[in-house]
Protein backbone atom coordinates (compact mmCIF):
# COMPACT_ATOMS: atom_id res chain seq x y z
CA UNK A 1 0.00 0.00 0.00
CA UNK A 2 1.42 3.37 -0.92
CA UNK A 3 1.39 6.32 1.45
CA UNK A 4 -1.33 8.27 -0.35
CA UNK A 5 -3.70 5.27 -0.24
CA UNK A 6 -2.96 4.86 3.46
CA UNK A 7 -3.64 8.58 3.95
CA UNK A 8 -7.02 8.24 2.19
CA UNK A 9 -7.93 5.36 4.50
CA UNK A 10 -6.84 7.31 7.58
CA UNK A 11 -8.94 10.30 6.47
CA UNK A 12 -12.02 8.09 6.00
CA UNK A 13 -11.40 6.30 9.28
CA UNK A 14 -11.34 9.67 11.04
CA UNK A 15 -14.47 10.97 9.27
CA UNK A 16 -16.28 8.86 6.68
CA UNK A 17 -18.29 11.89 5.57
CA UNK A 18 -15.29 13.73 4.13
CA UNK A 19 -15.82 14.67 0.50
CA UNK A 20 -13.44 13.53 -2.21
CA UNK A 21 -12.44 17.17 -2.61
CA UNK A 22 -11.49 17.53 1.07
CA UNK A 23 -9.51 14.27 1.00
CA UNK A 24 -7.81 15.46 -2.19
CA UNK A 25 -6.75 18.64 -0.41
CA UNK A 26 -5.38 16.61 2.51
CA UNK A 27 -3.53 14.08 0.35
CA UNK A 28 -2.36 16.17 -2.58
CA UNK A 29 -4.21 13.95 -5.06
CA UNK A 30 -6.98 15.05 -7.42
CA UNK A 31 -10.60 14.53 -6.34
CA UNK A 32 -11.03 12.16 -9.31
CA UNK A 33 -8.04 10.05 -8.20
CA UNK A 34 -9.38 9.94 -4.64
CA UNK A 35 -12.79 8.80 -5.92
CA UNK A 36 -11.18 6.14 -8.11
CA UNK A 37 -9.04 4.76 -5.28
CA UNK A 38 -11.97 4.72 -2.84
CA UNK A 39 -14.13 2.85 -5.39
CA UNK A 40 -11.33 0.30 -5.93
CA UNK A 41 -10.97 -0.23 -2.17
CA UNK A 42 -14.74 -0.65 -1.79
CA UNK A 43 -14.82 -3.18 -4.64
CA UNK A 44 -11.87 -5.16 -3.27
CA UNK A 45 -13.28 -5.25 0.28
CA UNK A 46 -10.55 -3.11 1.87
CA UNK A 47 -13.31 -0.66 2.79
CA UNK A 48 -16.06 -2.84 4.24
CA UNK A 49 -18.57 -0.31 5.50
CA UNK A 50 -18.90 3.27 6.63
CA UNK A 51 -19.81 3.49 10.29
CA UNK A 52 -21.23 6.11 12.59
CA UNK A 53 -20.16 6.01 16.23
CA UNK A 54 -23.15 6.66 18.45
CA UNK A 55 -23.14 7.42 22.16
CA UNK A 56 -26.01 5.07 22.97
CA UNK A 57 -26.12 6.15 26.61
CA UNK A 58 -26.63 9.77 25.55
CA UNK A 59 -29.23 8.68 23.00
CA UNK A 60 -31.18 6.96 25.77
CA UNK A 61 -30.65 3.40 24.52
CA UNK A 62 -31.98 0.78 26.88
CA UNK A 63 -29.91 -2.10 25.49
CA UNK A 64 -27.42 -4.01 27.60
CA UNK A 65 -24.04 -4.97 26.19
CA UNK A 66 -21.77 -7.76 27.34
CA UNK A 67 -18.43 -9.24 26.43
CA UNK A 68 -18.49 -13.04 26.47
CA UNK A 69 -15.20 -14.92 26.60
CA UNK A 70 -15.30 -18.48 25.28
CA UNK A 71 -12.94 -21.35 25.96
CA UNK A 72 -13.52 -23.90 23.22
CA UNK A 73 -12.36 -27.33 22.17
CA UNK A 74 -11.91 -27.71 18.45
CA UNK A 75 -13.08 -30.79 16.64
CA UNK A 76 -10.42 -32.88 14.95
CA UNK A 77 -9.35 -31.47 11.57
CA UNK A 78 -11.54 -28.39 12.02
CA UNK A 79 -10.36 -24.90 12.87
CA UNK A 80 -12.24 -22.00 14.36
CA UNK A 81 -14.03 -21.00 11.17
CA UNK A 82 -17.08 -23.31 11.39
CA UNK A 83 -17.84 -22.27 14.97
CA UNK A 84 -17.19 -18.60 14.26
CA UNK A 85 -19.59 -18.68 11.30
CA UNK A 86 -22.26 -20.17 13.52
CA UNK A 87 -21.67 -17.56 16.23
CA UNK A 88 -21.71 -14.47 14.05
CA UNK A 89 -25.07 -15.44 12.53
CA UNK A 90 -26.84 -14.79 15.85
CA UNK A 91 -28.42 -11.31 15.69
CA UNK A 92 -27.40 -10.66 19.31
CA UNK A 93 -23.70 -11.00 18.40
CA UNK A 94 -22.15 -7.65 17.46
CA UNK A 95 -18.54 -8.82 17.11
CA UNK A 96 -16.45 -12.01 17.24
CA UNK A 97 -12.71 -11.98 17.83
CA UNK A 98 -10.09 -14.74 18.01
CA UNK A 99 -7.89 -14.20 21.05
CA UNK A 100 -4.58 -15.33 22.42
CA UNK A 101 -4.33 -16.24 26.08
CA UNK A 102 -6.71 -18.04 28.41
CA UNK A 103 -9.80 -17.70 26.18
CA UNK A 104 -10.13 -18.52 22.52
CA UNK A 105 -12.91 -16.23 21.37
CA UNK A 106 -14.49 -12.99 22.51
CA UNK A 107 -18.06 -12.04 21.60
CA UNK A 108 -19.70 -8.68 22.08
CA UNK A 109 -23.45 -9.16 22.41
CA UNK A 110 -26.45 -6.97 23.04
CA UNK A 111 -29.92 -7.51 24.44
CA UNK A 112 -32.82 -5.67 26.01
CA UNK A 113 -31.84 -6.68 29.56
CA UNK A 114 -29.18 -8.51 31.56
CA UNK A 115 -31.60 -11.40 31.86
CA UNK A 116 -32.03 -11.58 28.08
CA UNK A 117 -28.26 -11.61 27.53
CA UNK A 118 -27.81 -14.23 30.28
CA UNK A 119 -30.44 -16.48 28.70
CA UNK A 120 -28.85 -16.01 25.27
CA UNK A 121 -25.51 -17.18 26.65
CA UNK A 122 -27.06 -20.06 28.60
CA UNK A 123 -29.35 -21.30 25.82
CA UNK A 124 -27.51 -20.50 22.59
CA UNK A 125 -23.78 -20.21 23.33
CA UNK A 126 -23.07 -22.53 26.26
CA UNK A 127 -25.01 -25.35 24.63
CA UNK A 128 -22.71 -25.49 21.59
CA UNK A 129 -20.65 -28.68 21.70
CA UNK A 130 -17.30 -26.95 21.20
CA UNK A 131 -17.88 -24.41 23.98
CA UNK A 132 -16.28 -25.65 27.19
CA UNK A 133 -16.53 -22.53 29.36
CA UNK A 134 -17.87 -18.99 29.13
CA UNK A 135 -17.29 -15.86 31.16
CA UNK A 136 -19.71 -12.97 30.82
CA UNK A 137 -18.73 -9.36 31.52
CA UNK A 138 -21.58 -6.85 31.39
CA UNK A 139 -20.60 -3.43 30.05
CA UNK A 140 -21.54 -0.83 32.65
CA UNK A 141 -20.32 2.27 30.81
CA UNK A 142 -18.42 2.91 27.59
CA UNK A 143 -15.85 5.67 27.85
CA UNK A 144 -14.20 5.31 24.45
CA UNK A 145 -15.39 3.56 21.29
CA UNK A 146 -13.32 3.08 18.11
CA UNK A 147 -10.92 5.82 19.19
CA UNK A 148 -13.69 8.32 20.03
CA UNK A 149 -14.07 9.49 23.64
CA UNK A 150 -17.72 9.24 24.65
CA UNK A 151 -17.40 10.42 28.23
CA UNK A 152 -15.62 13.57 29.17
CA UNK A 153 -14.80 14.05 32.83
CA UNK A 154 -16.11 17.29 34.21
CA UNK A 155 -13.28 19.62 34.96
CA UNK A 156 -13.52 20.38 38.61
CA UNK A 157 -12.25 23.71 39.74
CA UNK A 158 -10.06 24.08 42.73
CA UNK A 159 -11.75 23.12 45.92
CA UNK A 160 -12.14 25.86 48.41
CA UNK A 161 -10.19 25.28 51.55
CA UNK A 162 -11.55 26.94 54.65
CA UNK A 163 -10.17 26.86 58.15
Amino acid sequence: MDTSTRHILECLEGDARLSHEKIATLTGLSAEEVGKRIAEMEDSGVIRKYKTIIDWDLAGDENVYAIIELHITLERNLGYQALVERLYKFPEVRSVRLLSGQYDLSLTVSGKSMKEVAFFVAEKISTLEQVQHTTTHFVLKTYKEDGIILYEQEHAGRLLVTP
